[in-house]
């Protein structure tokens, strides 16, 4: 057995519990930067276009920020894992910084669209350094203790993010929409800087850019079909098509040269192990269900139950406070017992069961039993938002914690851009469906242009085309969450079949007992 003096996890763990949380709370700020941000400028996009104009480009503000999280997402795990965790971090955080400033001094729209994607690589960056970070600072099995932090966060940015990014256009004006991380990514920095000290390493192995390039191709085409795909363009038409065999092809090459590269971006061994390939799938389908709701849940709620726009975060408070402290508990629990197995698949099946019920709203149901449902697909969420990393990072070598955390994060991200496409195409059909059913032309004339009205706009309308309206967008949520629990079946089958491997590290000790080794290399020195 390793002595505990020689392993400085246990020891940063264990016997400097104060400079971790100090570490920890740095991570957190710079994961609700990542977070944060795109929920504070959807609130801001309005006034941006009236002063910048470009409409027709409105899109491509936030699908160029994706587009660069999701492309360059693999390959700063990949950079952590050959260079070192701290200094790529903090190259992440300072790219993010830089990309904020010159958004928000963006003079057109051309300027703020390339500016954003420069915010997106930076972003990607982000979510992968915390989440391997903790992998490097904390054994597996103490994890679960901050699996809150991480659920809070979260829960943090989407009410908060509305609200903080009205205030801020309202009084500030929208450029301080990107300012504002300024002063927080500062704090990261210095925090980061002074507190963290991770082994710096020197590889001699060189980048892999043609797996880079041929992921990059293939993860931009992906998320082009999905942006693009029955918004832009029909979904059988040319360009779609083109993306799909374009993405298809570079994905096929990337697989193929995986095989053969010295040191691949993505090395395929990952997924050699069930549980990884099995947390990626969970993760996705995770990705999908999330942001969809968080989609359709304030849309359904201001337009049929008649809530307040500004108030749209507070209205998703039963889902996010339900899947915080759900989270909390499941961390708890597998911090104590070190089994995490009931979790997935509680977790999917409580998804199922809430999106089920989600479904079944309509014009008549009320504020209280929609908070019910919604608090059931929290529970669910709860049960996997942070037990799919751990076990993922849990199923691989030290080596690959960077390529492990980064993958599980560009799944989910996946998950997601498919979710709000294929579920936002659903309700779109089905809202121009049921508006010409119920309006006739006067319905297909005013959601020509967009199913989803503002409060403003939903004021201006005739008496029958808004009862046609709520009644539309009733029937375009009960089929996009009727959808959500089909696909969270997914979830619930791959959970089952899970394997439970020991967590790494120790649990609690008694009173007494001598602090209990890490089982994982020395990652960390002394804080």
């Amino acid at each position: 057995m390793t002595d505990t003096t020689d392993t400085p996890v246990a020891d940063a763990v264990g016997k400097k519990p104060k400079s971790v949380r100090v570490v920890l709370l740095a991570l957190m700020i710079a994961m609700m930067l990542a977070m944060l941000d795109n929920m504070i400028i959807g609130t801001a996009m309005p006034t941006i276009v009236g002063e910048l104009g470009g409409l027709e480009h409105l899109s491509w503000v936030v699908t160029a920020y994706t587009l660069a999280t999701a492309a360059s997402t693999p390959l700063w795990g990949k950079l952590g894992d050959m260079y070192g965790r701290k200094g790529t971090f903090l190259s992440s955080i300072v790219l993010f910084l830089i990309g904020s400033a010159l958004s928000g001094m963006a003079q057109n729209m051309g300027e703020l669209i390339g500016f954003r994607a420069v915010q997106g690589l930076g972003a990607g960056g982000l979510m992968v350094g915390v989440m391997a970070i903790i992998g490097d600072l904390i054994p597996p099995r103490e994890r679960g203790k901050y699996q809150g932090m991480m659920a809070g966060v979260m829960a943090l940015a989407m009410i908060g993010g509305p609200l903080v990014g009205g205030t801020i256009t309202d009084n500030w004006g929208w450029r301080w929409a990107f300012y504002i991380n300024l002063p927080l990514g500062a704090v990261a920095l210095v925090a980061v800087s002074a507190v963290l000290h991770l082994p710096k390493k020197r590889s001699k192995a060189r980048i892999d850019y043609l797996g880079a390039a041929l992921l990059t191709v293939g993860i931009t085409a992906i998320v082009l079909v999905t942006t693009w795909g029955g918004t832009e363009y029909a979904w059988s038409s040319a360009r779609i098509m083109e993306l799909i065999g374009i993405g298809v092809a570079a994905l096929v090459g990337f697989v193929f040269w995986q095989t053969r590269a010295a040191e691949p971006v993505l090395p395929l061994h990952i997924f050699r192990s069930l549980n990884f390939t099995l947390m990626s799938v969970i993760g996705f389908i995770t990705g999908f269900v999330m942001f969809g709701a968080t989609l359709f849940l304030p849309l359904y709620q201001q337009s049929v139950q008649g809530a307040s726009a500004t108030n749209s975060g507070l209205l998703l408070l039963p889902m996010l406070g339900a899947m915080l402290v759900t989270s909390m508990v499941a961390g708890r629990v597998t911090t104590n017992t070190g089994r995490y197995k009931v979790f997935p698949i509680v977790g999917s099946a409580l998804m199922i069961v809430g999106l089920y019920l989600l479904s079944t709203m309509d014009t008549g149901t009320s504020r209280l039993t929609s908070g019910v449902f919604m608090a059931v697909v929290g529970l669910g969420m709860g049960c996997l938002m942070q037990i799919t990393m751990l076990v993922a990072q849990n199923s691989v070598e030290m080596r690959d914690m960077g390529v492990a955390s980064s993958s599980t994060t560009l799944f989910r991200t996946l998950g997601s851009s498919f979710g709000v496409a294929i579920m936002g195409a659903l309700f779109n059909h089905r809202v121009q469906d049921v508006m010409t059913e119920r309006a006739g032309a006067l319905g297909s004339k005013v959601t020509e242009q967009s199913a989803q009205l503002d409060a403003k706009s939903l004021e201006k309308l005739p008496v029958l085309a808004r009862e046609a309206y709520q009644h539309a967008v009733s029937a375009g949520t009960h089929s996009a969450f009727l959808l959500g629990a089909v696909v969270a079946v997914v979830a619930l089958v791959a959970a089952v079949f899970v394997k439970e491997v020991p967590l790494k590290g120790a649990g609690p000790k008694e009173d007494g007992e001598p602090d209990a080794p890490a089982a994982q290399p020395p990652m960390v020195e002394a804080l």
